[in-house]
Formats: structure tokens, C-alpha cells, sequence
């Protein structure tokens, strides 16, 4: 390499545009993304609505993009980080993801989501648990907003109703 090659000092080389596909190839290899999403995305960076569908599509094909396998791995992150069921399938389905792939998704997860409520609520109030009725209530409040059913919720404050 000569000088004549060399970029001049204080003068930036000249970055090549990305292609959709590799645009659309450097958010999935950060994580996992929807086709709803990733489309989205490309298209908010400015990208065409045909080009980002034809990208999303290609990378489809080619295997890099799955909602299945998004599906799953969100329910998986999302039981992990203590939220349950009624949550993560109203999550799922604002990726535009069919109730066929939510069910199968949700059916991939090994845990008990009453077991996921109780651990939640000795993290926030200890082993021993919620102690009298006001804690019992701010952790079924608790639980009720992570998206747990009812029953998880009395199963995990020992809640009743009749207090």
C-alpha cells in the first residue's frame, strides 16, 4: 500500500450503504425478532416496505428468522424474568403470531408457572412470604400485574378470598 491509497488524515473512508438483508441480518445477531418486528424495525430505519418484506422473507427461508423459535425463546426469557402466562401470550400476540404458535410456544415451557409466582414473591417479600393481609394483597397486586392467573395467585400469597 502506498501513500496515494492511504485515507488523508482527518478524512473518514466512506462507509457502503447496507443492503436490507444485511441490515435486517445485524438486529437478529443480536437476538431473536418476530417477522412483525423485524419488518417493523427495517422499515422505521428507512427501508421500503417491499424491500423490508423481501428481506425478512429471504432470511426466512435461509433459516436466520423463525417465529417459532422466537416464540419460544421469548416465553422461556419472559417465565425466567417473572412474569406468567396471561402476560407472555398477550406479549406473543402483539407479534403477530397466530393463537396455533402461541399455544405451541407456551407448550414448550417445562416450569410451573405457580412455582415461578411463589419463587416472585419470596424474592419481594422474603421466605417466609407475604406475613399479614396487606402484603398478601400487594403481592397478589404483584402477581396480578406480572400476568399470573388466579389461581397461581392464591397458591403463591396463600391468599383467601374470604379474608
Amino acid at each position: 500500500m502506498n501513500d496515494s491509497d492511504a485515507p488523508a488524515p482527518g478524512r473518514k473512508r466512506r462507509v457502503r450503504e447496507q443492503t436490507p438483508v444485511q441490515r435486517a441480518l445485524g438486529l437478529l445477531v443480536r437476538r431473536e425478532h418476530s417477522r412483525k418486528e423485524l419488518t417493523r424495525k427495517l422499515t422505521s430505519r428507512g427501508i421500503e416496505d417491499e424491500a423490508a418484506q423481501a428481506a425478512v422473507d429471504k432470511l426466512t427461508e435461509a433459516g436466520w428468522q423463525d417465529d417459532t423459535r422466537f416464540a419460544e425463546n421469548l416465553v422461556r426469557m419472559r417465565a425466567n424474568t417473572g412474569y406468567g402466562p396471561i402476560h407472555v401470550r398477550a406479549e406473543l400476540g402483539t407479534h403477530g403470531l397466530d393463537s396455533e404458535q402461541i399455544t405451541a410456544a407456551m407448550d414448550t415451557f417445562e416450569g410451573d408457572w405457580t412455582e415461578n409466582a411463589q419463587n416472585l414473591v419470596r424474592r419481594r417479600f422474603g421466605e417466609a412470604g407475604p406475613q399479614d393481609l396487606a402484603q398478601r394483597r400487594k403481592a397478589a397486586d404483584l402477581l396480578a400485574r406480572r400476568g399470573f392467573d388466579g389461581d397461581s395467585i392464591r397458591r403463591a400469597t396463600r391468599y383467601d378470598p374470604d379474608d
